[in-house]
């Protein structure tokens, strides 16, 4: 069970809620249209399970704004169908990070299209963004029109990361690719520390390749002492322009 839930709901501003201690995800708002977050603060220990702040899916135009989240599992999870998600000026962390899925377990899924995540710091969390779809799963939507731009990270484990091979506690099979499209994303001014070395990490299905993602003025440090800081690409001839610290793509990806 949700502390909140705004389900099924239109043209509404809700505004300076705390949630602490949840046990299970804080706020959930399926099915809704035209709905404003405003100034949640959102907390939750690190190790807690299942604690995901704010869970969206089936949503449209959706705002989320000036506000600070930290649980055991995703600051913001994106379900499917979702169309139109302003997320901006939020601080993240402990926590999974902002993710997009996971998606593909459910033949029934909806694209992803419209996803706007900017002017965000991520601190100390397990990823900053992230999109997970399921390999060897029968959905065939889109995931699309992504904008990932001005965001801090501050020792985040994976800063950056499209893991299109998610299979946790090895419950599915990696025999088959996913299904879903990731295309027409930018990835703009992301800047800070990373706690591992590959700070990017782009694993895009072989049946359906990443396109168009457009990587520009990013500048992300390694703090550890295993070497510089590196990317990792799989199925992804991306965009590049501006800065490129680490360069993004530069070691051979298995395939594009």
């Amino acid at each position: 069970m949700a502390n909140l839930s705004f389900n099924f709901i239109k043209n509404s501003i809700i505004r300076d809620v705390t949630s602490k201690d949840s046990k299970n995800w804080h706020v959930n708002c399926i099915s809704s249209q035209n709905v404003t977050f405003l100034r949640f603060t959102i907390s939750a220990p690190g190790d807690s399970i299942n604690t995901d702040g704010i869970h969206l899916g089936r949503d449209m135009m959706i705002n989320i704004t000036d506000s600070v989240i930290g649980t055991g599992d995703d600051c913001i999870s994106i379900g499917d169908e979702m169309k139109d998600l302003h997320i901006q000026s939020v601080v993240c962390g402990p926590g999974h990070g902002i993710s997009i899925g996971s998606l593909g377990k459910n033949v029934a899924e909806k694209d992803v299209q419209g996803i706007y995540v900017r002017n965000c710091t991520f601190k100390g969390t397990d990823n900053g963004v992230r999109i997970k779809t399921w390999p060897s799963a029968p959905a065939q939507l889109q995931i699309s029109d992504l904008h990932f731009e001005d965001l801090i990270m501050d020792n985040v484990k994976n800063p950056v990361i499209f893991d299109q091979e998610y299979c946790p506690y090895n419950l599915c099979k990696l025999d088959k690719p996913s299904l879903i499209k990731i295309s027409k994303v930018t990835l703009k001014n992301i800047r800070g520390t990373s706690a591992t070395q590959e700070v990017m990490s782009f694993l895009c299905s072989s049946a359906k390749p990443c396109e168009n993602i457009e990587v520009g003025d990013v500048d992300l440090t390694y703090t550890g002492t295993l070497g510089p800081a590196t990317t990792k690409c799989d199925n992804i001839k991306p965009i590049l322009v501006g800065k490129q610290n680490p360069p993004t793509c530069a070691t051979p990806a298995r395939s594009a």
